[in-house]
């Protein structure tokens, strides 16, 4: 009969302390990205999951909350940093999970994730910005930036078309008229609803929408490349960009400044999130602010909430206009 594999015999193959492997396997602080990444791959190739899974069969509970993201970028760790604070104090300890690292992609990311998490090694899993309407689990889920927006009970979203309109009344206010939308993840409500505001904002002054100026960009940097270039390849350049996220709004001033230009002398940018990365940049970046932190916190007490039973409302939180250097009023 072959025996049970043990956390020994892990740490043995990994070669790594026991303690190490159970901060790994735990959630805890303390294991660097790569040792984690070897120590799980371990514990795949040795089955020790069938251990984990069997402990929370008996428990019938793992006291580990699950966050699921399909990659760890400044977005997602920032609100790690608030599911961390909610949790203090509580019975649980967090899992956080990137989904779609291994499998080059993020489409159904969630899917894989929860199938080898869900049920076994989780009690409850918050999803950061999922691919899918609906996600086939066998744990509570809270979705943070839901696919479609807030048509579940347990979802966390943000004022998106308002942010995205104050961002493009800022640009028109300082004299902008020929606008240009670096959009977002075309699948997600959010990137949908930042559109929306854009057009909106741009109506009610009186500026006619041009299709050309909205070109694809995604929500990662390396996605938003192309989306830069082509907007500043435009037969008439615009004077202004209004990217749906931070990281494609640090790529259009990267691709600007690489082609001669200065912003915001010469180009302006405005953003939306405001991650670290925007007040540390050079320029600093005017962005639209999600309480991400908060954000991390509201999405923990809501599966708290739907662990114990309950069936909560959708949190829409709000967001806040931040500027800062990327803008300027356009050269004369």
């Amino acid at each position: 009969m072959n025996r049970r594999t043990t956390i020994t015999d892990v740490a043995r193959a990994a070669g790594v302390s026991v303690a190490t492997v159970s901060k790994a396997i735990n959630g805890r602080y303390g294991v660097s990205p790569d040792t984690l990444s070897h120590v799980m791959t371990v514990v795949e190739d040795l089955g020790y999951e069938s251990s984990l899974v069997a402990t929370s069969m008996r428990r019938r509970s793992t006291n580990v909350i699950g966050v699921l993201v399909a990659e760890f970028e400044p977005f997602a760790l920032q609100l790690l940093r608030g599911v961390s604070a909610a949790l203090e104090g509580t019975d649980y300890d967090v899992l956080a999970y990137a989904g779609s690292v291994s499998a080059g992609e993020h489409l159904g990311w969630e899917r894989r994730s929860l199938s080898r998490l869900g049920g076994t090694l989780i009690d409850g899993a918050i999803l950061v910005t999922p691919t899918t309407t609906r996600a086939e689990t066998s744990v509570p889920i809270v979705a943070v930036d839901p696919h479609v927006g807030a048509d579940g009970p347990a979802t966390i979203g943000v004022a998106n078309l308002e942010g995205a309109r104050a961002a493009t009344d800022h640009l028109i206010s300082l004299g902008h008229r020929r606008i240009a939308h670096l959009r977002g993840r075309t699948d997600l409500e959010s990137a949908q609803e930042r559109e929306r505001g854009y057009r909106e904002a741009l109506t009610a002054a009186g500026i006619p929408f041009d299709p050309a100026l909205v070109v694809d960009g995604g929500y990662r940097a390396a996605d938003s490349t192309a989306g830069a270039h082509a907007i500043l390849d435009l037969p008439d350049t615009p004077t202004a960009v209004f990217a749906a996220n931070d990281l494609s709004a640090i790529e259009m001033m990267r691709i600007a400044t690489e082609r001669g230009l200065r912003v915001p002398a010469d180009l302006s940018v405005v953003g939306f999130d405001d991650i670290l990365d925007a007040a540390s940049h050079a320029p600093q970046l005017t962005t639209v602010r999600q309480p991400l932190p908060e954000m991390g916190t509201a999405a923990v007490r809501m599966l708290l909430d739907v662990l114990k039973g309950s069936d909560p409302e959708p949190v829409r939180m709000p967001t806040t206009l931040i500027v800062r250097e990327s803008t300027a009023a356009p050269r004369q």
